[in-house]
């Protein structure tokens, strides 16, 4: 296959606007270590509206592309590649798996470098790094393929690899998006009990309720941490999982969990905003540490979490609240921005005819 001329794709121009929808030149051929895929679908993940708000600051690559999760067809592949091959179904992920990193690919607007470093999904077709996609089954669900790129991998990690939930131990995922929500699953899949979700958004919760939350918060509405403690006792929760950055959710869940129990962050603080904790407990079994996506491993993780899908042991189509076109996606972080999105929203680049 030769590759395409042209695509359509969202571009972030500046910072706090709106994406553009424009048509983006592609390379006329492959690097080593590369490979073109035409992208079915694409989720749309907290990190991606952290990047258009500027959490971590000025960002010094703009334009450039964005989205690190999806499911596509591998097109064509460039030298070296071994672990993918044209026609294979593929999930793109942001974590390192299997093959070369190969380099970012050279894609240009209106006459001019487009950076997209080596993966990028809110694109109908994405030149990415080999060791950013795994191949699944033929027969795969590929909407669903597309949340094992992040929503699913960094949800079931952070639970497994980072906080290492034990059977019975008192779970609090503060904040029940796309990953959240995994989250949840995870620690109800475990034997975690209780497992206590707090959200803004009445929606949002009634889903986690289906992901095996045994208790609801809505912080907007009562006090979180009276709430939580009400549930767990003084004693406080074993785990507590920051899904906001934010400095005083931090904090809270630092004051409420365990003397020898385990804080995990994974939302990102705006560049900034710093927390504020007394540091003493931490010499005394405490634990307090961030999440790098869950620490996945994508050619190990995602076969896993595929098998218990097939199995029916886990729900992923109950998070696809969402699905729009690449030119309605703008309406879709803004939707997520609100709270009417409760779970995943798809973003639809192709159908699989094309």
């Amino acid at each position: 296959m030769t590759i395409p001329k042209t695509m359509k794709a969202a571009i972030l121009v500046e910072q706090r606007k709106p994406l553009i929808i424009d048509e983006v030149e592609l390379p006329e051929t492959l690097e080593v270590g590369q490979v073109l895929v035409k992208i079915h679908y694409s989720g749309i993940c907290g990190s991606q509206l952290g990047e258009i708000d500027g959490a971590k600051g000025e960002d010094k690559f703009l334009p450039h592309l964005l989205g690190h999760e999806a499911s596509g067809t591998v097109m064509k592949t460039g030298a070296g590649v071994k672990h993918v091959k044209p026609g294979d179904k593929v999930v793109l992920h942001w974590r390192k798996g299997l093959g070369i990193e190969g380099a970012p690919p050279n894609y240009r607007w209106r006459c001019a470098k487009l950076n997209a470093g080596w993966i990028a999904t809110f694109n109908e077709y994405a030149i990415v790094a080999e060791n950013r996609v795994t191949a699944i089954p033929a027969d795969s669900d590929l909407e669903v393929a597309a949340l094992f790129g992040c929503a699913v991998t960094t949800g079931f990690g952070v639970v497994e690899n980072n906080a290492k939930v034990r059977i019975g131990e008192a779970v609090v995922v503060f904040g029940a998006g796309g990953v959240g929500l995994n989250m949840v699953q995870a620690a109800a899949l475990v034997g975690a009990y209780p497992v206590i979700a707090v959200d803004l958004f009445d929606n949002r919760l009634a889903l986690a309720k289906k992901m095996g939350a045994t208790h609801l918060i809505n912080s907007k509405t009562e006090g979180a941490k009276a709430a939580i403690e009400h549930i767990v006792g003084k004693q406080g929760a074993d785990v507590f999982i920051d899904n906001t950055g934010q400095p005083a959710i931090i904090e809270l869940g630092y004051q409420i969990t365990k003397p020898q129990g385990r804080v995990i962050l994974v939302g990102v603080p705006r560049k900034g905003n710093n927390i504020d904790i007394y540091s003493l407990p931490l010499h005394f079994g405490k634990g307090l540490s961030g999440s790098h996506g869950g620490e996945a491993i994508p050619n190990e993780d995602i076969p896993r979490y595929q098998n218990l899908f097939n199995a029916g042991r886990i729900k992923l189509r109950e998070l696809l609240t969402e699905r729009l076109p690449l030119e309605d996606i703008n309406t879709a972080i803004e939707n997520m921005r609100s709270g009417e999105t409760s779970g995943r929203c798809l973003i639809r680049m192709q159908p699989e005819s094309e």
